[in-house]
């Protein structure tokens, strides 16, 4: 069977599989696995706090969170359960209490605190009140893709780089794969297309899926700004969320280096060719950092925020629309042996050992 994408969702359907004693082709149009949303986040492992209850998110992100501490802890994949903190307003109190009842259906505890337990705990943040996560840490995102290529090669999945799948026929019996704009050149029995940004492009491309069947793609960008000083916090710093993501907040490095971001730039709706995917840092977007981060941290120097890196968020919902789930579909939503996996964004790295999971699910009894 084939899996399209070596992002960090990818790797770990490959390794699922191949685990599973399927034999498994990985093709990557990166000359290497992880090279786009995968490399380009925040690397928190997200606890399950915002997702609605009984959601794809929800589930497969407070799952994956536990089977990703312990796949990392068996594989000596770098981490660590810093927690985090999620800060507001005497305003935004309410807001905060729906936060945790929201948690608290996904079955994720959060502990309140005020002034003096925050001063206790973190003497530079300054805010009313806050939630803190326990379950949030953060990881080497690059080697825990390591860990899931290696493991999945251990059990014989093949990885072809450098090769793009440009179009599919896929019938109730098997699929025929054309690779890098030729002719018809594989043949599969199964296929996930794990493409990540690329995901409802090569859907589109697939003969045989219904037109239904492929969802409208939204992208939103997201600009990250690296803290000059040494970050003054142990924890992750969290506003409450704005419309299309978390806020602008403070992750932390396994080193302790601090970063901000993202922040949410919508682009253009429709596909986004791999080779036109600008990642540039626009420094002047660090005047609406300065603003936000202010709000918790009022001692942030003038001129401590440097351009880091970027990344783009796959999206099934635009600007103004409520945040759309996960959208896996199985074999029997395309009409074949066919598994696409549609917006997945955060917290995709989180959830990636149980959405692989599920898909092995989907699969069974297939062939």
């Amino acid at each position: 069977m084939v899996v399209v994408g070596a992002g960090v969702v990818g790797l770990a359907i490959a390794r699922a599989l191949a685990l599973a004693g399927r034999e498994v082709l990985v093709l990557e149009a990166a000359d290497s696995f992880g090279t786009a949303t995968s490399a380009r986040n925040s690397e928190v492992i997200h606890a399950g706090i915002y997702y609605p209850p009984g959601s794809l998110k929800a589930r497969l992100c407070v799952a994956g969170r536990d089977q990703l501490y312990d796949f990392c802890e068996r594989r000596g994949v770098a981490y660590r359960r810093c927690g985090k903190l999620i800060v507001g307003s005497l305003a935004e109190e309410r807001e905060l209490d729906s936060i945790a009842a929201n948690a608290a259906a996904n079955g994720v505890e959060l502990e309140r605190l005020g002034r003096a337990a925050l001063r206790a705990r973190e003497p530079a943040l300054r805010c009313h009140t806050a939630l803190r996560s326990a379950h949030t840490g953060i990881v080497d995102s690059h080697g825990l893709m390591l860990a899931l290529a290696g493991e999945a090669q251990s059990h014989g999945a093949r990885f072809a780089y450098r090769t793009r799948v440009s179009r599919l026929w896929l019938t109730p019996g098997d699929i025929t794969l054309a690779v890098d704009g030729g002719h018809p050149t594989l043949r599969a029995a199964l296929l996930v297309n794990a493409a990540g940004l690329a995901a409802p492009a090569l859907a589109r491309a697939t003969e045989g899926l219904p037109a239904a069947r492929v969802p409208t793609a939204h992208f939103a960008k997201g600009s990250y700004f690296a803290l000059a000083v040494r970050a003054p916090f142990t924890h992750l710093i969290y506003p409450v969320p704005q419309p299309g993501g978390l806020g602008v907040h403070l992750t932390l490095d396994l080193s302790g280096r601090g970063r901000f971001g993202p922040d949410v730039e919508w682009l253009a709706s429709g596909e986004l060719p791999h080779g036109e995917r600008d990642y540039r840092v626009d420094a002047r977007r660090a005047e609406g950092f300065y603003g936000a981060i202010r709000r918790y941290w009022p001692d942030l120097p003038d001129g401590a925020l440097e351009p880091a890196f970027a990344g783009i968020r796959p999206k099934l919902s635009g600007p103004g629309e409520p945040p759309a789930d996960f959208r896996i579909d199985g074999p029997e939503e395309c009409g074949g042996p066919l598994v696409n996996l549609f917006g997945i964004e955060s917290p995709g790295l989180t959830a990636s050992l149980a959405i692989a999971a599920h898909v092995a699910t989907l699969l069974r009894g297939v062939i």
